[in-house]
């Protein structure tokens, strides 16, 4: 399957969402893809099939996939991939769109890193509220419906791409609403916690 350029765009569209909820499962599945030669990416990202970089990814989508579930842990751990997940969903759509004009490349680039950021911020914003949570099970179920997710749209990505772009982007307008909904609730929570306190003080 070659990829015309609206496809392509759609392609990062995709892949940058899945990128942001889970960096090494996106890269390892579009690597498996394109070296078991079920598709063949745009030349930029052709390197991903190395096989280096999809054991080096697999192995890393191992460390997240146990460390990701550990509750207090997981928010650390995305934390430090807001500076991984969005810079390599970048160079991604970078690398995808190397056949259309300099503009092109760079409005893809700097929409890739902001449909990761979008993903990311959403996982985060999630884990932020799930996290407090005295069981695990909610945390667990998250994290696999996260992976699970990113593999999908990664999959879809390269299958049916202007379906993934589709969901990719009502999935962006989600995260948007959710975000909003969970400053909001973070927001009342710490008031009425102050309030609360300011109330037993007084008495």
């Amino acid at each position: 399957m070659h990829f015309t350029p609206e496809e392509i765009v759609a392609l990062l569209v995709a892949t940058s969402f899945a990128a942001g909820l889970n960096v090494y499962a996106t890269v390892a599945t579009l690597g498996l893809l394109q070296h078991t030669g079920v598709i063949a990416l745009p030349a930029g990202l052709a390197p991903l099939s190395n096989w280096y970089i999809i054991a080096a990814s697999l192995v890393l989508f191992c460390v997240e996939f146990f460390g990701d579930k550990i509750p207090a842990f997981d928010l650390l751990w995305n934390a430090l991939h807001t500076f991984i997940r969005v810079p390599i969903a970048a160079l991604l759509a970078y690398r995808a769109t190397a056949a259309l004009s300099p503009g092109e490349q760079l409005a893809a680039t700097l929409a890739g890193g902001l449909i990761a950021l979008a993903a990311h911020g959403g996982k985060t914003a999630a884990r932020a509220a799930v996290t407090p949570s005295p069981e695990p099970l909610s945390n667990i179920g998250l994290s696999l419906g996260e992976d699970a997710l990113a593999i999908f749209l990664t999959w879809m990505s390269v299958k049916h791409p202007y379906v993934g772009a589709t969901i990719a982007i009502l999935l962006c307008l989600i995260v948007v609403l959710v975000m909003r909904w969970v400053i909001r609730a973070l927001k009342a929570l710490f008031e009425g916690a102050e309030h609360e306190l300011a109330g037993r003080a007084e008495t």
